[in-house]
């Protein structure tokens, strides 16, 4: 089967795109892409070119952004190109080129899809890039997932070439005399790529002759496998996830009874910015005390009473904050708390209910803020019985919005405060305290 007809075949398989359909092909001028636009090009595909020019090899880059050009011109097709200054974009942000020249170049050809109305961006990506992908995959730990390797069809990025080998594409290059660019640095082994490409493979290849064929039948069936292993977590995550507003609740003896463990905490916490390296961290948290916490950029999991709540990092949109010894003040969707540590000898007792003056000689931090729920209970203060929450907003009477909009602050499942209304009487400043505690509220 000619390569052509190989082509034509694999997009009809995988559903890639229908031949109406409005292509914008991501272009660098060596072989793989030029060999894609002329497959296109004798498809007959309503196709345009986009080149980036991420200025990293002088004037080998402006060389080969002329000959993507030139080649759009010979196509008879509408040509993009963009200019990036990608080294420094890498030192700014602390990233490898690799990634940000990556991440540069699908957010501007997405954005020209927008545009300009493209259905599809179209990538030169064949299958000797996937065998490297999955082996890289592998050694970075990335599971499962990982070793599926390139996906012909990604949101609205496809892949026709996937189904070919490099060798092919040679092949095809120079039975019908096509031009194309080399990039010097390919063979080189400064990027990790081109590591696995130039000197991993081939030395694995030595001893297994059929190693990169091997992989190659192992991407199918890893996709399968993926599939089903998707599936299983999914009702996993089902029957463990209770949504609540902005924040994750799980309960901790569900979980801890769920086998596989470690694998389905990680399925949990990858998607909150968490890495596989915290996974050990977060199991830890189960048999913790209540105010224990594993952090990401972007969120908290704390361990509070039978749950595992995953809470935004973020202090306005989380319902469980979590305050620290060395807070000064914290802003919450409630309002906010001033948070002093003083001698006793220095605090002027304050009868507001929106300030709570407590005895931190009793107190250990952290402390949880959070919505008041059903089933707490407290001792007011001036009490020495206990009184549910609920009962206590009933007799202040509070109406429906303003209990739903009550906090409470705890230590260890004892609630301190019931914010703006009374401090728990186990927690009251005495003639022998030390140091006081002093939280004002401000709405």
């Amino acid at each position: 089967m000619e390569l052509f007809e190989k082509f034509t075949a694999y997009i009809k398989k995988e559903n890639l795109f229908q031949s109406t359909d409005k292509l914008l092909l991501a272009v660098s001028g060596g072989v793989d892409s030029v060999v894609l636009c002329a497959l296109c090009k004798q498809a007959r595909y309503n196709f345009s070119i986009a080149h980036c020019n991420f200025k990293l090899r002088g004037e080998e880059s402006d060389r080969d952004e002329k000959f993507v050009r030139a080649l759009a011109e010979k196509c008879g097709v509408p040509f993009y190109v963009k200019s990036f200054d990608t080294a420094t974009i890498a030192a700014d942000t602390k990233k490898s080129i690799e990634e940000t020249a990556r991440n540069l170049r699908y957010q501007w050809f997405k954005t020209l899809m927008t545009e300009k109305k493209y259905n599809h961006i179209v990538t030169a990506h064949h299958a000797d890039d996937n065998i490297e992908t999955v082996v890289m995959h592998f050694f970075r730990g990335t599971g499962i997932k990982g070793l599926r390797g390139i996906l012909p069809k990604q949101n609205k990025i496809v892949r026709p070439l996937l189904f070919a080998r490099r060798a092919e594409l040679e092949v095809f290059v120079s039975t019908h005399q096509l031009a194309f660019v080399t990039d010097h640095t390919n063979a080189a082994n400064d990027y990790t790529r081109n590591y696995f490409r130039n000197t991993l493979l081939p030395l694995v290849s030595q001893s297994f002759p059929e190693a990169k064929e091997n992989i190659l039948k192992n991407i199918q069936r890893f996709t399968e496998t993926e599939i089903l292993y998707r599936q299983s977590v999914d009702l996993h995550l089902k029957k463990l996830l209770e949504q609540k507003g902005n924040e994750v609740h799980i309960p901790v003896l569900k979980l801890l009874k769920t086998i596989p463990l470690a694998t389905i905490v990680y399925e949990v916490i990858k998607d909150f910015g968490f890495t596989a390296h915290q996974t050990d961290e977060v199991v830890g948290l189960l048999k913790s005390e209540t105010g224990k916490y594993v952090e990401s950029a972007t969120h908290r999991i704390i361990k509070n009473r039978n749950w595992l709540i995953i809470a935004p990092v973020m202090q306005e949109e989380a319902e469980h904050i979590l305050i620290e010894y060395t807070d000064k003040k914290i802003v919450f969707a409630g309002g906010e708390i001033a948070i002093q540590k003083l001698s006793a000898d220095k605090v002027s007792m304050d009868t507001s209910p929106l300030i709570a003056t407590l005895n931190a000689d009793e107190i250990t931090f952290p402390l949880l803020l959070r919505k008041w729920k059903l089933g707490d209970y407290f001792y007011p203060l001036g009490m020495q019985k206990k009184k549910k929450i609920n009962r206590f907003l009933t007799d202040q009477k509070l109406s429906l919005t303003q209990k739903e909009n009550t906090w409470v602050i705890e230590m260890n499942q004892k609630i301190l405060w019931v914010i703006g209304l009374r401090i728990d009487d186990r927690f009251k400043t005495a003639p022998q305290t030390r140091q006081v505690l002093k939280l004002e509220f401000n709405k």
